[in-house]
């Protein structure tokens, strides 16, 4: 029986090998290989049974900037690898919590209602929390991008002299400077943006490393599902790497307590919040589509435009953020884990909970565009302020994408 580490990426690599050609990278010829980063959560029982991938994404691109604002909450922002295994994986959530909610009699094999006696205002007052019984974990067949790949990234380099800072845009000039991935390689445990080429279209977003780091405090869970899911079991228990994405020092001043983090080392906040640094383990196997994996007869390595959505309930393909084969303005090429539909599945699963002054509170700023600052979130924004503020420093919000969602 292999490592822990082996099992939990073999449960990844077995369900992604299960999708057909339409989820996949095009098969390789002499003149070109195409690779995709895969990422995916697993499910690991206490006693022992086998586990479980509950959700995986591909991909490796995000929204640039000046398309925020005709995103209208349908396209998403980023379709790294991890951000759409994260994703799916609160879609999952949701899907499991609307079962619960219209059907009584329902079991869930991820989620349980949470008995009164554990409802308070110090530990959450969420109707659902997962099994107390389960382990979360993730597979990633890269180092994430930003700063615990920061010397993978370096080490490839033909000429390793750092890239120049870029000019932000025009619209974030103001804001405090974010490094892409690969400038100032010798600025080391610090918030960068993707992507990290120099001539590719600028963004806000965070990269995984960052966006990993704050799991760490405020859970695996996403706004929406943290309104009915506890934070208290939905932590990472390991992160999976490859042996050779992995660079212990990299990943220790990333998410480690004695790191960048070390500012809320052993911090717990209200509502069930904690900083939960999770294991780094290693694997010895590769992902048929990492760069690692290109052969020897195909010339050129080339990326792939594929976003790969799985979990139980969800099969999807993604192109630029959007469903494939849907022309750029159609309603129907909103991908089910963007913003607006797993907005508008809350609401269904708040009305269903027959809740209709929560629903009414959430469905009123969310359409306001203030649910962000709602005290619904007040303690998950305040881990969030508090982990940007001292150890995530220069973290600026990805804003601009505002909607309006129907929760019919």
């Amino acid at each position: 029986m292999g490592s822990l580490g082996d099992t939990i990426a073999e449960a990844v690599l077995e369900t992604y090998d299960s999708l057909s050609a339409k989820y996949k990278p095009v098969k390789p010829t002499e003149d070109f290989f195409q690779w995709v980063p895969l990422s995916g959560i697993v499910v690991v029982k206490d006693d022992n049974q086998e586990p479980r991938c509950v959700s995986l994404g591909t991909g490796m691109k995000c929204l640039p900037l000046d398309q925020l604002a005709q995103a209208d909450g349908s396209v998403l922002h980023d379709w790294h690898a991890e951000v759409v295994a994260l994703r799916a994986f609160n879609h999952y959530l949701l899907h499991e919590c609307l079962e619960l909610a219209t059907s009584p009699s329902s079991v869930s094999p991820i989620i349980r209602r949470r008995e009164a006696h554990e409802i308070s205002e110090r530990h959450g007052l969420q109707p659902f929390s997962i099994h107390d019984d389960l382990q979360l974990h993730m597979y990633s067949s890269e180092a994430p991008c930003g700063d615990a790949s920061m010397e993978l990234l370096m080490e490839a380099q033909v000429d390793a002299t750092p890239w120049p800072v870029a000019q932000l845009h025009p619209d974030t000039r103001k804001l405090p400077c974010l490094l892409r991935g690969r400038e100032s390689f010798a600025e080391l445990g610090i918030v960068r943006r993707k992507p990290a080429r120099a001539d590719s279209p600028q963004t806000l977003s965070k990269s995984c490393s960052d966006k990993l780091a704050l799991k760490q405090c405020i859970s695996l869970l996403s706004s929406c599902t943290s309104l009915l899911v506890n934070p208290g079991n939905a932590y990472l228990e390991s992160l999976i790497i490859p042996k050779s994405q992995y660079v212990e020092h990299a990943c220790d001043r990333s998410f480690g307590p004695n790191g960048r983090m070390k500012s809320v080392a052993g911090r717990q906040w209200p509502g069930g919040y904690a900083y939960r640094p999770f294991k780094i383990r290693t694997t010895d196997r590769e992902f048929t589509y990492s760069r690692r994996s290109k052969p020897a007869s195909s010339k050129e390595l080339r990326t792939s435009n594929i976003a790969a959505v799985r979990n139980p309930n969800l099969h999807e393909a993604l192109i630029v953020g959007r469903l494939q084969g849907r022309q750029k303005l159609d309603p129907k090429a909103a991908s089910a884990i963007c913003s607006k539909r797993m907005w508008k599945m809350t609401l269904q699963v708040l009305a269903a909970l027959g809740i209709p002054r929560l629903l009414q509170t959430v469905s009123e700023s969310l359409n306001a565009q203030s649910w962000k600052e709602s005290t619904l979130f007040a303690d998950r924004h305040r881990v969030k302020a508090d982990v940007r503020s001292e150890a995530l420093k220069g973290w600026v919000r990805n804003e601009g994408d505002e909607f309006m969602v129907d929760p019919d």
